[in-house]
C-alpha cells in the first residue's frame, strides 16, 4: 500500500516500530521517521494500518505517539479494522487538537494490496474524505463513503460476518465433498458456476483442495474480526448464531496454534 502511494507520486514519510521494516520504501524515496511524533510534523496526512484496538490508541495517544506532532487540519486515516465504538472517541480526541480522523478499513488481502485492488469502506467527514481520496485511489479500487465517524469499521465488521460465513460454508462443503469421494476440482467447477458461489469458494476453495495454507489474511487476524463483531453485535443488541459459530471455530484454531496460517486453515481443525 505504502509503495502504491510511492508510484502514485505522493512524497512519504515512514515510520515502524521495527525499523528494518521500513528499508524497502527507503529504498523507494520514502523517509524514515524514528518515532510516529516525529513522522506526524513532518505530513499533513498520516494512514495507520495495525492489528487491533489498543495498537491504534497507542499509536495515536501513547508516549512519542502521533497526537504530540499533528498539526491542526492534518488528518488520521486509520485503515486497521477496530472498535467502531472506540474510532468514534479517537476521533472526538482528535477533533479537540483540530485534526480530523477517517476509518477507512480494507478488505482484499495481501494481493489487493500489493495490486492497489483494495476494497476501501470510509467513515468521518465528507470533506476530509473528498480530500483524501487520491490516497485511496492510489491503493484501491472500490473506494465507498460510508458515512459518519464509525461508519467505515461498521461496513468492514458487516463484510467480515458475510466472508466468514461464506468461509465457514466452503469448508463444510468441501469437507462433504472429500468424505463423499467427489472429485475436488470437478465439485469446485460444479457449485462454483451456481448459486452456491462466492468469493471464497473461487478462491480459497482450491487452496484448500492444494493444502496450500500459506496467509493472504492470517487466523488471528480474522479471530480478531469476528471479536470485535461479537462484540459490536451484543452492543446492538441482536442475535447473530452464524457469527458466533465462526467466532467459536477460529478461536479454537488460534488456539490449535493455526494463528499464523492462511483464514483457509480452518480446514485444518477436521483434517485430523
Amino acid at each position: 500500500m505504502a509503495a502504491n502511494l510511492i508510484g502514485a507520486g505522493f512524497s512519504l514519510n515512514v515510520y515502524n516500530r521495527t525499523p528494518g521494516k521500513c528499508e524497502a520504501l527507503e529504498q523507494l524515496g520514502a523517509r524514515a521517521y524514528p518515532t510516529p511524533a516525529g513522522l506526524a510534523s513532518a505530513s499533513e496526512v498520516v494512514v495507520t494500518i495495525v492489528s487491533d484496538t489498543p495498537d491504534v490508541e497507542a499509536v495515536l495517544f501513547g508516549e512519542n505517539g502521533l497526537a504530540e506532532g499533528l498539526d491542526p487540519g492534518s488528518v488520521v486515516i486509520d485503515m486497521s479494522t477496530i472498535s467502531p465504538t472506540r474510532t468514534v472517541e479517537f476521533a472526538a480526541r482528535l477533533a479537540d487538537r483540530q485534526v480530523e480522523m477517517l476509518d477507512a478499513p480494507v478488505s482484499g488481502g495481501d494481493k489487493g494490496a500489493i495490486a492497489g485492488t483494495l476494497s476501501i469502506m470510509v467513515g468521518g467527514g465528507q470533506e476530509a474524505f473528498n480530500r483524501c481520496l487520491p490516497l485511496f485511489e492510489a491503493m484501491g479500487k472500490n473506494i465507498v463513503y460510508t458515512g459518519p465517524s464509525g461508519n467505515g469499521q461498521k461496513t468492514k465488521l458487516v463484510n467480515q460476518v458475510v466472508g466468514s460465513l461464506n468461509l465457514l460454508a466452503m469448508i463444510e462443503g468441501l469437507r462433504m465433498a472429500e468424505q463423499a469421494g467427489l472429485d475436488p476440482q470437478r465439485t469446485l467447477d460444479a457449485v462454483g458456476a451456481g448459486a452456491a458461489g462466492s468469493w471464497m469458494w473461487t478462491h480459497l476453495g482450491p487452496r484448500v483442495v492444494r493444502r496450500d495454507f500459506a496467509p493472504g489474511f492470517m487466523i488471528r487476524l480474522h479471530q480478531k474480526d469476528l471479536r470485535l463483531a461479537v462484540e459490536f453485535a451484543r452492543d446492538l443488541g441482536i442475535d447473530m448464531p452464524g457469527t458466533a459459530l465462526s467466532h467459536e471455530r477460529f478461536t479454537e484454531a488460534l488456539q490449535q496454534g493455526l494463528g499464523e496460517q492462511g483464514n483457509q486453515g480452518l480446514y485444518k481443525l477436521w483434517e485430523a
